[in-house]
C-alpha cells in the first residue's frame, strides 16, 4: 500500500492531524513544525502526543514529515538569520525526538548574492552545528526548482553539502516532482534516467521522502508554481509511473498541491487507484 498524504494545519493539535489524515484516506501527512512564515511553537502536549501514536498504530501509519519554517535560511549572508535557523532547527530536532516517528524536511536555503560555493558551505557548516551523533531524527533537503540564489536546485548541490557535513548518516533528501522538474530534470519522459541520476551522484538510499505536485510551469523554467494532480505539465502519466516505480515504494508520498481538504481527499483516492498493487 502506498504511503499516501497531505500537509495538514497543527491548529488543533497532533492527535487532531492524525484523525483528519485517517478520514481524508491516508497513511501519513506532513506538518509545520512551527509557525511557517515565522519562529512561533507551541509547547508538547504529551496526551496529545500519545493520542497521535495511537492512531498512527491502529491505522499502520508510515513515516511522518516535519517541515521546517520557510524563514530558515542557514546560507543567508546575514549573521542574525543564520543565528535563528540553527535556534529553530535544533529546538525541533530536540522536540522530533520525543515525537512519533517523522523526518524533519527543509529547504537548503539561498546564498542572497553570495555565491553558490559560499551557500554550499554555511549550509554544510550549519547542520554540522545541529546534528547530534545518534540522533533517532533523519534530516531531509528538499530538491530544489533553483529560482533566485536557491541552493539545491541540482542534484550535485544536493550531493556537496551532504559531502560536508560530519555525521551524514543522519541526512536524506525529499525529492519535490514540481521543484525536479522545474530545475530541468525530465520526469515526465525519462522518470527513471533521473532517478539513475540521482542514484549516481546522491544515491538512491538517502532518497527517505516525496512531495507529489504536479507544476504550473514547463520542465526548465525555474519557477516553482505546484498545482493540482493531472492538471499541470507533468500530467497524469507521470503520477502513474510514480506511484508504480518499484525504487519509490514505501516512501512518503506528501501532497502540497493548491487544494483543501476534500481535494486531497480525491487526489488521495486517485493516486491509490493507479497504483497497481494498492490493496495487496
Amino acid at each position: 500500500m502506498l504511503t499516501l498524504g497531505c500537509h495538514l494545519s497543527s491548529a488543533d493539535g497532533f492527535a487532531a492531524m492524525g484523525q483528519t489524515a485517517v478520514n481524508i484516506g491516508a497513511n501519513t501527512f506532513a506538518y509545520f513544525t512551527r509557525n511557517p512564515r515565522g519562529g512561533s511553537v507551541k509547547d508538547l502536549d504529551p496526551e496529545d502526543v500519545a493520542g497521535l501514536r495511537d492512531v498512527m498504530d491502529e491505522h499502520g501509519f508510515g513515516t511522518l514529515v516535519a517541515h521546517a519554517p520557510y524563514t530558515l535560511n542557514m546560507a543567508s549572508a546575514k549573521p542574525y538569520v543564520r543565528e535563528f535557523a540553527l535556534k529553530a532547527m535544533q529546538e525541533d530536532l530536540a522536540r522530533l525526538e520525543w515525537m512519533p516517528p517523522a523526518h524533519y524536511n527543509f529547504h537548503p536555503g539561498s546564498h542572497v548574492g553570495q555565491g553558490i560555493d559560499e551557500g554550499i558551505g554555511l549550509i554544510a557548516e550549519g547542520l554540522n552545528a545541529v546534528i547530534v551523533p545518534g540522533q533517532r531524527t533523519r534530516v531531509l533537503l528538499e530538491t530544489m526548482s533553483g529560482k533566485g540564489s536557491e541552493v539545491g536546485g541540482t542534484f550535485e548541490q544536493i550531493a556537496r553539502i551532504i559531502d560536508g557535513v560530519d555525521h551524514d548518516e543522519v541526512l536524506g533528501v525529499c525529492l519535490d516532482t514540481c521543484h525536479v522538474s522545474d530545475a530541468g530534470y525530465d520526469i515526465v519522459n525519462d522518470l527513471d534516467g533521473v532517478l539513475d541520476e540521482f542514484d549516481h551522484v546522491i544515491g538512491l538510499d538517502r532518497l527517505l521522502a516525496l512531495h507529489v505536485n504536479d507544476s504550473k510551469n514547463p520542465c526548465g523554467s525555474h519557477k516553482d508554481r505546484h498545482e493540482r494532480i493531472g492538471e499541470g505539465t507533468l500530467g497524469l502519466g507521470t503520477f502513474t509511473s510514480i506511484v508504480n516505480e518499484p525504487r519509490l515504494q514505501g516512501l512518503p508520498m506528501i501532497l502540497e498541491t493548491p487544494n483543501d481538504l476534500a481535494g486531497y481527499t480525491a487526489e488521495i483516492a486517485m493516486l491509490r487507484g493507479m497504483a497497481d498493487n494498492e490493496g495487496e
